[in-house]
């Protein structure tokens, strides 16, 4: 049998490598310009190897009824980790994936393909003017994690962006978001004032040592305009191999003190991780 050999190929926004995992024969690791873009098995969809995509998964288990299909768009494809999930754990939902970068989208259609059935649209624009396309309430869950490089876009984080994402979900839907930041947090907390504008109920997921501003690390948001299963959320990242924490309502309100909400004209991406904080090879 021939060993997986790795792919490095230069797409529109940098230099992507597909890197196979000598512990599992037929999983990979996308990076592009080193920084971990995506893990997927192909084998075994349901294995989540980054503990972020594992915290966004919990949240898509909660959401709607148990198993029941879901009309969801996925802003950001990188190798269709979480769309291989949903296509397995919730069989018969309908899916749109908006990824901006073609020669990324082509990469992973060539060499780590969707399988048979798993309904799975790619679009290949820029995240905000498909979402400006979609139609209203087309969406039960809306998953956002889109990096330009190694920040999100300043455009994914304003106000008006807000307005669209919850035009496009329908009542009860749910957006989760993953984000990256830093102690004093003043990205993730400038992100929970301005979703708060449209989403009455937020949750915030992340390990303690990032909460306590022991390091950069990833930070996911889920919101929407019912309550959210925080009990079951909570059982859920508690048992992970590297287990989160949830914070939301009282707790969270007072960590997002007096952030700015952020609006088009004065947006700024994220900020940059700091040197080797996820890049890898």
């Amino acid at each position: 049998m021939s060993e997986p050999i790795p792919v490095s190929r230069a797409v529109d926004h940098g230099t992507a490598k597909l890197m196979p995992d000598v512990d599992r024969e037929r999983a990979w690791l996308l990076t592009v310009d080193g920084a971990p873009q995506s893990y997927v098995d192909l084998d075994e969809p349901t294995h989540l190897e980054f503990e972020y995509a594992r915290r966004l998964g919990h949240v898509l288990d909660v959401t709607g009824e148990p198993g029941a299909p879901l009309d969801a768009v996925h802003l950001g494809g990188g190798a269709m980790t979480l769309p291989r999930y949903l296509a397995v754990t919730r069989p018969g939902s309908r899916q749109q994936v908006v990824e901006a970068d073609a020669g990324l989208a082509a990469l992973v259609a060539e060499h780590l393909p969707l399988p048979a059935g798993a309904n799975v649209t790619v679009h290949t624009v820029d995240a905000r003017a498909w979402l400006e396309a979609a139609p209203d309430r087309s969406a039960d869950v809306l998953v956002a994690d889109v990096f330009g490089g190694s920040q999100v876009p300043a455009h994914l984080t304003t106000v008006g962006y807000v307005d669209e994402v919850a035009r496009v979900l329908r009542p009860g839907g749910v957006c989760l978001a993953n984000l990256a930041d830093a102690a004093p947090f003043a990205f993730v907390r400038s992100q929970l004032a301005t979703v708060a504008t449209r989403f009455a109920e937020c949750v915030l997921i992340a390990e303690p040592a990032v909460l306590r501003g022991r390091r950069f690390g990833n930070v996911v948001l889920a919101v929407s305009d019912r309550a959210l299963d925080v009990p079951a959320l909570t059982r859920a990242v508690a048992a992970d191999p590297f287990p989160a924490r949830v914070e939301y309502g009282a707790a969270l309100s007072d960590f997002v003190g007096d952030a700015p909400v952020v609006h088009d004209g004065t947006a700024v991406p994220s900020p940059l991780p700091p040197s080797g904080a996820f890049a890898v090879g």
